[in-house]
């Protein structure tokens, strides 16, 4: 298996992808009320948490990113500190952060590594905390019909299916979990539109109660 740091560096479409900003205008629209304190898990070069900056500007945010050169590009305007480390072993306390965001994060972990991402996840949240994640939809219908795969772009080494994706946060300590449409797709259909398939990635929810 590869480093998470070969794999991540291997992502260079990552910080040029032209849907982050809107991706995190979507986690805007799910966060909780009086959330202060935010930690964005693979955070890249910081795109995203300027986004949830610009729209809140008393947001505390935290980048967590394995790749060492992002975290230094990190905007300081945005982010009050950059967390160089592993979403298996995040070097935070517990019960540190509001909210939780990890945008097309998940997919670039082994499976061996998905439930000690979400339990390291739940141990940082706050009580009354919310993690949201959105990760690629394996049930995207223009994928099937191209003949295409989650796992066709090497840096992704696992895939989630959305109700396997819920009874693991269910499993963890999750609660009201919720999933949403997103991606390019929702542009046009919104987040709730009742048949997943059509959405390209999903936008999975759930609380520390």
């Amino acid at each position: 298996m590869l480093k998470y740091e070969e794999i991540n560096l291997q992502q260079v479409v990552s910080e040029r992808d032209p849907f982050t900003e809107e991706r995190y205008r979507q986690f805007y629209h799910f966060l909780p009320a009086n959330v202060r304190t935010v930690l964005d898990i693979g955070c890249n070069t910081g795109k995203g948490g300027q986004v949830l900056k610009s729209l809140n500007q008393s947001l505390q945010i935290s980048g967590l990113d394995c790749v060492k050169d992002r975290l230094e590009r990190l905007p300081s305007q945005a982010y009050q500190e950059g967390i160089h480390g592993l979403s298996t072993n995040i070097p935070c306390g517990d019960r540190t952060f509001d909210v939780v965001v990890a945008g097309e994060f998940i997919e670039h972990l082994y499976p061996i590594d998905v439930d000690k991402t979400l339990a390291e996840v739940f141990r940082v949240l706050k009580i009354g905390g919310r993690f949201l994640l959105t990760t690629p939809n394996p049930l995207d219908i223009k994928k099937k019909i191209r003949g295409e795969s989650v796992l066709d772009d090497e840096s992704h080494v696992s895939q989630h299916f959305h109700d396997a994706l819920k009874w693991k946060l269910k499993m963890i300590g999750f609660s009201r979990i919720k999933v949403y449409g997103s991606g390019k797709v929702s542009r046009y259909l919104g987040y709730y539109f009742p048949l997943l398939h059509v959405y390209g990635s999903y936008l999975a929810m759930g609380d520390k109660k």
